[in-house]
């Protein structure tokens, strides 16, 4: 049995996204007219919660924000934070679809289709 301690501090405890992600999201910020990702999440699916992104120019209040690139950041909703605290985004593509995968460290199961997690 091992014991995981949430440090906000901590260098790595942030949230990252791979190349292919920032490339993603700078095309998307770009359509959006948006400046930053911002990621949160919501009690929904078969696992328990979903991630939601956006494209937002400017973060909310009480936001965690996690540069990525010289020129892109990503804000974490504050509630969001213990669920995601150490996820690292990518864009990964299959054919002629990509998604978006998030490999979060504080999931403890998933569902079949990648859509949901549980801690």
């Amino acid at each position: 049995m091992s014991v995981d301690t949430f440090d906000p501090a901590a260098p790595t405890a942030g949230v990252r996204m791979t190349d292919a992600a920032i490339k993603h999201a700078r095309r998307q910020l770009a359509r959006a007219e948006a400046r930053a990702v911002r990621l949160g999440v919501r009690k929904a699916g078969c696992s328990g919660f979903m991630y939601e992104i956006g494209y937002v120019s400017e973060p909310q209040s009480n936001d965690t924000e996690y540069p990525v690139a010289s020129d892109l950041s990503v804000f974490v909703d504050p509630e969001a934070l213990p669920l995601v605290q150490g996820t690292e985004i990518d864009l990964v593509v299959e054919g002629l679809n990509s998604v978006l995968k998030f490999r979060n460290p504080n999931a403890q199961v998933e569902c079949g289709c990648g859509e949901s997690f549980g801690v």
